[in-house]
């Protein structure tokens, strides 16, 4: 099979209908637009979803979904992350440095994902309650 030889299938395309060419040609006259009013004008149609001026679909639906303002000043870090970070003391500076949380952040809180295995003080820096009592299973500690 050649690309030149590919061709579409007979009857998938039909020949342009000429519309306004007398009665016999089966659209002429009004060249199948009705009679009558702006749909029927050259030119005359108007932008799309507009109802004739009655209040738009798009704006009479309620609006769905939440976008929270506080999101990107917060932070998670997966308990995991936490043996990639130098140093014994964990703050919200140390995170950033690391490029574990995003440099806008204000708040960080360690969730309990994946393991720790050695000891780390988190300063400044939440915790869930089970990362918490992985942190103190591994022999560290959180200071306020």
């Amino acid at each position: 099979m050649l690309l030149k030889t590919l061709k579409p299938a007979p009857g998938a395309k039909r020949a342009r209908l000429r519309v306004g060419r007398g009665a016999s040609a089966g659209q002429g006259k009004t060249c199948g637009r009705g009679t009558k009013g702006q749909r029927a004008r050259k030119g005359g149609y108007h932008k799309v979803g507009f109802e004739g001026g009655q209040m738009p679909i798009q704006r009479r639906m309620p609006k769905v979904g939440f976008r929270s303002k506080m999101a990107s000043s917060r932070a998670e870090v997966m308990l995991s992350e936490l043996g990639k970070i130098k140093g014994d003391v964990i703050d919200l500076e140390a995170l950033k440095k690391a490029g574990v949380i995003p440099v806008f952040a204000e708040k960080a809180k360690v969730v309990l994902s994946g393991k720790i295995e050695r000891a780390v003080t988190l300063k400044g820096v939440g915790a869930t309650k089970g990362a918490l009592a992985a942190i103190e299973a591994a022999g560290g500690k959180l200071e306020a």
